[in-house]
């Protein structure tokens, strides 16, 4: 049985907890609810060297990166609706999986630390309008994209890029801050609710 390392209170393994729900895939979660049975931050700190989460297990396979996870998982079961296998399609998913983890990551760090967080080393004023700010511009750029595809970030059906970007939406949503209102991003958020999982683990009221 696969198995995820990881608090699910984590964004990162809420992406994957959500994709499983979606694959229906059945899983364990060592330590998923914070309390570290069986030394669980041990075997992390043994099978990723970063030390962060989730790390996934499939057997004697070990891989770790959220997005990366997300992609295996899709490719193992043979989702070629979530991670298509034509090149320009399958860029054109990748293309947003890899900005959620490198622009918009980046944007919304020191704001989502200083006001959810609340932690000291991210105090500075300037810095957290900055941040909220360039996370604001990232956000209005996907409801730009949502707004040429109708439905869904890659195109007219649900992906991968969904999945990654609906948790850093949902974050964003929660963040206190002067925030623009999308709608597009909003009708875009409505439309992934019926979805199996996105109450648990998307739209559960964590940041």
């Amino acid at each position: 049985m696969l198995e995820i390392l990881g608090k699910s209170t984590s964004i990162n393994v809420r992406k994957v907890l959500w994709l499983c729900a979606e694959l229906r895939l059945d899983h364990q979660q060592p330590g998923g609810d914070g309390t570290d049975p069986a030394g669980a931050a041990a075997a992390l700190a043994a099978l990723n060297p970063n030390g962060q989460v989730p790390v996934l297990r499939d057997g004697g396979f070990v891989l770790w990166e959220s997005n990366s996870i997300c992609r295996y998982l899709a490719a193992r079961e043979g989702r070629d609706d979530l991670l298509p296998q034509a090149p320009q399609a399958r860029a054109r998913v990748e293309q947003w999986m890899d900005w959620q983890a490198t622009d918009l990551n980046t944007a919304w760090r020191y704001a989502f630390m200083a006001m959810v967080r609340r932690h000291p080393d991210y105090a500075d004023p300037t810095a957290v309008a900055a941040s909220l700010g360039q996370w604001n511009r990232l956000m209005g750029m996907l409801d730009r994209q949502l707004v040429q595809t109708g439905a869904y970030v890659a195109g007219t059906e649900f992906s991968l890029a969904d999945v990654v970007l609906g948790l850093s939406t949902q974050r964003w949503r929660l963040t206190p801050g002067d925030k623009p209102t999308f709608p597009a991003v909003d009708a875009w958020f409505e439309r992934l609710r019926p979805r199996a999982g996105f109450a648990l683990h998307v739209d559960n009221g964590v940041p």
